[in-house]
């Protein structure tokens, strides 16, 4: 069940107030640059005037993985909190550091989202974690963290859960991406930390390290503005009802290339394949000697390497194997029409 409040109650955040009805920029201190100027988590509080759950919507966890910022970018723009319940803790850029040098890292080389719960006194990317921790998931019950594939591959836009629980199942669904799947939380992570502290994640992946695509950003927006809707923090009719559900999965794999040469991909992102069903094929720079990369399952490519010149041993495809198979090509042209369909409010449109 989401944490509730009372719907005169002024929220606080970084030692700053923000109003019922309000919106409130806070810029919470992290470090000093190297060249003296401070270095803030930018954060944006859209505090509703009625009661209702406090949620946060997080991107660029990775600095690189942009596709996030600019999905909150349009999701506050169509928010007003004058008619709105609950609490929306939009943070677009949680590493500042890897946002700016256009890097996955921090300075120090560390993996933010492999720091949580962070420290105090600690690292770099600990003492951010820290903060993250401390200042954005004490207030929340639930959490939606955007990233997107490394550098130089492609992810279709999908929702990733933890396994066993049937509420953040049902948002999870609600969300409306091609594929969720329910997969086991790295350690360090943000979605364990999130989970030890009782806050239900949904954590989206879509698209490609420093690109926007409109595609992700579509089925992005419109996920989140459904999820609002679901627990009745906004009240929209221009979203109608859900389009087909996801494909469900539990399990994924990589493909690799048996040998170094040149790719020439066959299934990207979004194919459907069978077992057998050959998805990848390598040769030499001459075209001569090539080999046939074939599924080993069901399922549907959710990413796939944009690169065509390759080692041996380099991941080529990411496929999930889904529940059921017979109806999953019809599954994604639902989706993708309903995504990019009129259902989605206007560009300038407020809730």
């Amino acid at each position: 069940m989401m944490a509730t409040r009372n719907k005169y109650d002024l929220f606080e955040i970084g030692g700053t107030t923000v109003a019922p009805g309000k919106v409130g920029s806070i810029s919470l201190p992290i470090s000093d640059l190297s060249a003296g100027m401070q270095a803030n988590l930018e954060v944006r509080v859209f505090h509703g005037k009625r009661t209702g759950p406090t949620i946060f919507v997080s991107a660029a966890i990775h600095g690189d993985e942009i596709i996030g910022t600019e999905i909150i970018r349009r999701v506050m723009k169509k928010l007003k909190p004058a008619r709105m319940a609950g609490t929306v803790i939009f943070v677009p850029v949680v590493n500042m550091f890897g946002f700016i040098t256009h890097s996955r890292y921090l300075p120090d080389r560390r993996d933010l989202n492999r720091s949580f719960p962070g420290a105090e006194k600690g690292s770099l990317a600990s003492q951010l974690a820290h903060i993250f921790s401390t200042e954005i998931i004490g207030h929340c019950s639930l959490g939606i963290d955007i990233h997107s594939a490394a550098l130089h591959r492609y992810n279709l836009p999908q929702i990733r859960i933890a396994s066993g629980n049937a509420e953040l199942k049902e948002l999870a669904l609600e969300f409306g991406a091609p594929v969720m799947i329910e997969a086991e939380l790295r350690p360090g992570s943000l979605r364990a930390l999130a989970r030890e502290a009782g806050v239900d994640m949904l954590l989206m992946e879509a698209g490609e390290a420093l690109r926007f695509d409109e595609y992700s950003v579509l089925t992005g927006v419109n996920g989140i503005l459904r999820v609002l809707k679901k627990l009745e923090m906004i009240e929209t009719k221009r979203l109608g009802k859900r389009g087909a559900p996801s494909a469900q999965a539990t399990r994924t794999l990589w493909l690799r290339s048996s040998k170094g040469g040149i790719c020439r991909l066959v299934a990207p992102s979004g194919t459907k394949v069978h077992v057998g069903d050959a998805v990848a094929y390598i040769s030499d720079i001459f075209g001569e000697g090539e080999e046939e990369i074939t599924s080993p399952i069901d399922g549907i490519v959710i990413g796939h390497s944009n690169l065509p010149v390759v080692n041996q041993g380099d991941a080529l495809l990411h496929i999930a194997q889904v529940r059921v198979f017979d109806t999953v090509g019809e599954r994604l042209e639902k989706i993708e029409d309903a995504i990019t369909s009129d259902q989605l409010l206007d560009e300038d449109e407020v809730i």
